[in-house]
């Protein structure tokens, strides 16, 4: 098991998970996602036409699996998802929250920012992210 600290390094270090969102009918959504723990916040880059982003609109309980490298740790982090406005101007807040968190992805700044922005604005893209409210599996405190 993962002390609390452990499990938020092991959440810092890593950017692929498995985003669980509730469907209407209760039963979980399962998406393969990139996200960025930053400023002690777990974001994501959505489109607003996906289911996900659909579910988190109507019921903001979120959970992400992230998992080791070799599968068999894996820490659970839960929260209740924000969702930002959809990018509607190249250079607009949403556009620079997410070109933060591509870099943050990345590893290394994207190469032609404008061309970033007008890509966001043209997909429909948001931002999804929340605080975590709960990390398992982790020992006491």
């Amino acid at each position: 098991m993962l002390s609390p600290q452990e499990a938020d390094r092991f959440l810092a270090e890593r950017h692929k998970g498995v985003l669980v969102t509730l469907k209407s009918d209760g039963r979980p959504q399962l998406s393969n996602i990139v996200y960025a723990l930053l400023a002690e916040r777990v974001r994501v880059s959505v489109t607003a036409d996906r289911a996900k982003t659909r579910n988190l609109a109507r019921d903001p309980r979120v959970s992400l699996h992230v998992t080791s490298d070799d599968f068999w740790r894996y820490l659970v982090v839960e929260g209740e998802a924000e969702l930002s406005p959809i990018a509607s101007e190249p250079g607009d807040a949403v556009c620079r929250r997410l070109l933060e968190l591509h870099d943050a992805v990345a590893w290394k700044p994207h190469p032609d920012p404008a061309e970033f922005h007008q890509a966001m604005v043209a997909e429909g893209r948001l931002e999804l992210s929340f605080a975590v409210q709960h990390r398992y599996p982790v020992s006491g405190s």
